[in-house]
């Protein structure tokens, strides 16, 4: 576990400028369907629930349509019941793509889902063909200003963490942990006064591939905005490690 390990920048963060922010709100309130079906209303005791409402709530969702969304969710019985399910294929260079969907017409999915692969470089393989690469594990995401990393380090390894990376130029922190590990860290790291920012489920590439030139670079990007533009893609993960100096000619 290191603390100053080059940051790898693999499940891509972008800020959502207002004109995206109803698509953003249209894909938690999805999840948040889900999850109150599988697990109940009431986020106390359904784990799935609470990480979407704090995720809804990072996206500044208003409380109001959040709990819109619950009540809904709640009444909705097995109408518009949505499956959840991967697609995996490979973007330029070689990176391997697995995207998270969640449909409630996987037949019309497919079609757009191969589409956007097909126009962007990228290839949409079969089942298994790059799931195999990723794990599931807990990401916590952490403003660090005026922290000390050693401390962070040591509570982190004492509470379940698996991992821990800083960006210092950004006063950022990624805490890996195993799934089950993360709401209690979560807890822990927030009664000892970090600003958590971000607390979720993710798919962790087990190796990346390095993106050594501006074009490849471009063309990747291109394939992973237009499959999170896609409304029934609720997130995109993949193994990619391109430096920050080819990002910024992006």
């Amino acid at each position: 576990m290191s603390g100053h390990s080059k940051w790898a920048n693999i499940k891509r963060k972008k800020s959502k400028v207002d004109d995206e922010r109803g698509k953003v709100f249209t894909k938690i309130a999805k999840e948040i369907a889900v999850a109150v079906k599988q697990g109940g209303p009431d986020p106390d005791g359904n784990f799935r629930l609470k990480l979407c409402i704090q995720k809804a709530k990072a996206n500044n969702m208003p409380a109001d349509n959040i709990n819109r969304c619950i009540q809904k969710a709640a009444g909705m019985g097995d109408s518009n019941a949505y499956e959840e399910f991967y697609y995996e294929g490979y973007g330029a260079g070689g990176v391997a793509v697995l995207c998270a969907m969640m449909t409630d017409n996987r037949n019309r999915t497919a079609s757009e889902i191969r589409y956007i692969f097909s126009r962007n470089n990228g290839n949409l393989g079969e089942t298994g063909c790059v799931g195999w690469m990723f794990e599931r594990k807990g990401q916590i995401m952490l403003d660090i200003s005026g922290k000390d990393e050693d401390e962070l380090m040591m509570l982190a390894l004492d509470n379940g963490a698996d991992d821990l990376q800083t960006n210092e130029e950004n006063e950022e922190a990624e805490i890996i942990s195993a799934p089950d590990q993360l709401e209690n860290l979560r807890s822990i790291l927030m009664e000892n006064s970090y600003n958590v920012t971000s607390a979720e489920i993710i798919m962790q590439p087990s190796n990346t591939v390095e993106i050594t030139d501006v074009e490849t670079a471009a063309k990747l990007m291109k394939l992973i905005d237009a499959l999170e533009d896609n409304d029934d893609v609720q997130d995109v993960y993949a193994n990619y490690d391109i430096s920050d100096e080819i990002m910024e000619q992006l």
